[in-house]
């Protein structure tokens, strides 16, 4: 439970690192900042006000705001975002995915230098600087009905050892678990395993092998306990922490590409089942967060890290109402040589919000029947 809040107290100060970036820069270049906004209006508390700026708590807990003074681009008041220069409001702009970079980096420095959680293949780290410290095997997915389901695991549990009872042997690695299955198909056997750090023992019965055999040919293949297994390792840096984690965020940065053209792709050929599965909501964001925490801190961590990193790609892509988005239609009109009137900005930005918030809406609702 302490993990689970505290993953959701750095949820949100992703939030207000990347605001705080649009503040800084913003005062920093005599733009004035009316408002500095927790999640989304409607208001919900003015928490205090100072040197003009308000510090409001909102409603919807969908991200966070800053409001400039004279935010549109045909606003010429000394002191509004309108009569900065192009140069200047660009660097407001990206001041937040600038921020959420180096959030990310010092995470994940952090995490590198305490344990690193081994995600994908190929993980990237420097090999004459990393050490593993920990290698648990876990029960990544279980079978309805099967042995395992039947003597009490659950996903997420951690294996220890498996075998005849008072003979169990030991599963270092993912690879173990099927040798030792195998090897007492249709007996019983001890499992000795670990839930929330308590030492748990259970006994069951494996599948003999003409069933399995027989469920191979089948569009239902089982196995002898039913499960599916994985390996949680951490690998621990010193003096390359640094280098691992920019290496991470450029790794991540790609895969994070990867996913995003897995998502149109799959839109354009109607295939939304893949393509809901690339993606999550806050409510995604939250289970994540909750089964991270059976990991350890360093879980937590890593998962954080790669939000801030993802917040700092979506808003530096060209999508309306994001800050890529805004500078993109700025720039735009600059090359255009048209200069942007309110109502064509607000237009612009209003109907890209609304869209957002539907697309965050739907996302939500694709999380709930995903994990509920």
């Amino acid at each position: 439970m302490l993990l689970l809040i505290l993953g959701l107290i750095l949820s949100i100060g992703l939030v207000l690192v990347h605001e705080w970036g649009h503040y800084i820069v913003a005062k920093r270049n005599g733009v004035e900042v009316e408002e500095f906004g927790l999640f989304f209006p409607p208001r919900a508390k003015v928490l205090t006000k100072r040197n003009g700026t308000e510090y409001t708590l909102n409603w919807l807990p969908l991200g966070g705001f800053v409001k400039l003074k004279g935010e549109n681009d045909a606003d010429r008041r000394k002191g509004t975002f309108g009569a900065a220069t192009t140069l200047v409001k660009a660097k407001i702009m990206l001041a937040g995915v600038g921020m959420n970079l180096v959030a990310a980096f010092v995470i994940l420095t952090i995490v590198a230098l305490i344990g690193m959680p081994q995600l994908v293949n190929n993980q990237f780290t420097v090999a004459s600087d990393t050490k593993v410290t920990r290698n648990d095997v876990l029960i990544g997915t279980l079978e309805k009905g099967s042995p395992a389901e039947k003597a009490g695991l659950e996903q997420a549990d951690i294996l220890k050892s498996l075998g005849p009872v008072k003979q169990a042997q030991a599963v270092q690695d993912a690879d173990d678990l099927p040798k030792l299955t195998q090897k007492y198909a249709g007996q019983t056997v001890e499992i000795v395993y670990l839930r929330d750090g308590e030492r748990r023992v259970t006994e069951t019965q494996l599948r003999d092998n003409e069933e399995v055999a027989a469920s191979r040919k089948t569009d239902n293949p089982k196995g002898y306990l039913g499960v599916t297994p994985s390996e949680y390792t951490l690998q621990r840096s010193t003096w390359s922490a640094p280098i691992v984690a920019i290496g991470l965020m450029k790794q991540f940065t790609v895969l994070t590409f990867q996913g995003l053209g897995t998502v149109i792709s799959s839109l354009i050929h109607g295939d939304t089942k893949t393509a809901s599965e690339q993606v999550a909501g806050p409510v995604g964001i939250f289970v994540v967060l909750e089964q991270g925490t059976l990991l350890g801190i360093q879980y937590v961590l890593l998962i954080i890290a790669i939000i801030s990193l993802s917040l700092a790609i979506m808003n530096a892509l060209p999508i309306p109402a994001l800050d890529g988005g805004r500078l993109f239609v700025l720039l735009a009109s600059r090359a255009l040589k048209k200069p942007l009137t309110k109502e064509t900005e607000e237009a612009i930005h209003g109907t890209g919000f609304v869209l957002l918030l539907g697309l965050i809406v739907l996302i939500t609702i694709v999380d709930v029947k995903r994990f509920f």
